[in-house]
């Protein structure tokens, strides 16, 4: 069976999408990085190929994500996209008529506007981490609630309590003042809620015309009191993706499908299941060579120097024989 393949390296997830030609998920993946992003990816690709044997050709190899270029050097990707192309991408083509993508990840958090099925606009935030699943995942174990049912537990509020959710240092402790007043934790749950959905509009969606339909992506489209708190602010119905834990790798995998559909005469690059065999290793230096003081990464694969990226100027990555 011809398939293609999606990786999308997250600093919270890894993240593998599977597809035929048709397009359609055979198998998704989502793996917690926990800082070993080499790991994570091998580890996808041995838990491929134990699931589906000898049976699959991967034709395309696409990536994305913080540790996209890292990915492709690992597999050897056809296709090497952000993550606003990816995102858009899977968005696309399941929802043609998509305007608004809103994606909320572990780390950051994007907005991206569409129109006419083209991206004209977006904007990311990667700075605070208020709203972001990392700060819900801390809050929910802080309060001994299973993340999974945060959101349900949100639902029930009658009476939310007003949360600071412009930072996630004052949104704790204003959560915790909240507690120790006696307020029910579904109130606070709720309040948490609407406050990060409002942070995320001030600054992440600041300027930008939200028009229906409205996707909602990324691993906190799970919670669905962040759902509900989008939906009573905009006051349009959200859309949540079947895959939308994997959108970026399912946008990866569907990039990489086209790429090959349009160059037909081209093999892939893929280096097959049996990368996950090799050993690969990354270090950095700080090159001295200019005032830009660039960090460079190196890989290397069984011992061997294999990429190098990182430098403005070519010095250190054009000296890689291809």
């Amino acid at each position: 069976m011809r398939c293609y393949l999606g990786i999308d390296v997250g600093s919270v997830s890894t993240n593998f999408a599977l597809i035929d030609e048709d397009g359609q998920m055979l198998k998704k993946l989502y793996i917690r990085t926990a800082g070993k992003p080499i790991e994570a990816i091998t580890n996808g690709l041995k838990m491929i190929q134990e699931n589906f044997k000898d049976n699959i050709e991967i034709m395309g190899v696409g990536t994305t994500g913080s540790g996209r270029k890292l990915a492709a050097v690992i597999v050897g990707a056809d296709v090497v996209k952000n993550e606003i192309t990816a995102h858009a991408a899977a968005c696309i083509a399941e929802y043609p008529n998509v305007q608004t993508i809103l994606e909320i990840g572990g780390q950051d958090s994007k907005i991206i506007i569409l129109r006419n099925g083209v991206v004209v606009d977006f904007a990311m935030n990667t700075v605070c981490a208020a709203g972001t699943g990392s700060f819900l995942d801390r809050q929910a174990q802080r309060l001994g609630i299973p993340i999974e049912q945060f959101g349900d537990i949100a639902l029930r509020s009658k009476n939310p309590t007003r949360i600071a959710g412009r930072c996630a240092v004052f949104a704790e402790s204003d959560m915790i003042h909240k507690q120790q007043m006696g307020y029910k934790v579904e109130d606070i749950l709720k309040g948490l809620c609407q406050a990060l959905v409002r942070n995320y509009l001030a600054n992440v969606a600041k300027g930008k015309e939200i028009k229906p339909p409205v996707v909602f992506q990324g691993g906190v489209a799970a919670n669905s009191g962040i759902k509900k708190a989008f939906e009573e602010e905009l006051g349009v119905d959200i859309i949540v993706p079947k895959y939308f834990d994997v959108m970026g790798a399912l946008g990866a995998a569907i990039l990489a499908k086209k790429f090959m559909s349009q160059n037909k005469y081209i093999k892939t690059k893929f280096l097959g299941f049996e990368a996950a065999l090799r050993e690969h290793t990354a270090e950095s230096f700080e090159c001295q060579g200019c005032p830009n003081l660039c960090e460079i990464i190196q890989i290397y694969e069984d011992k061997k120097l294999i990429a190098r990226w990182g430098d403005r100027c070519g010095r250190w990555s054009e000296s890689i024989a291809v």
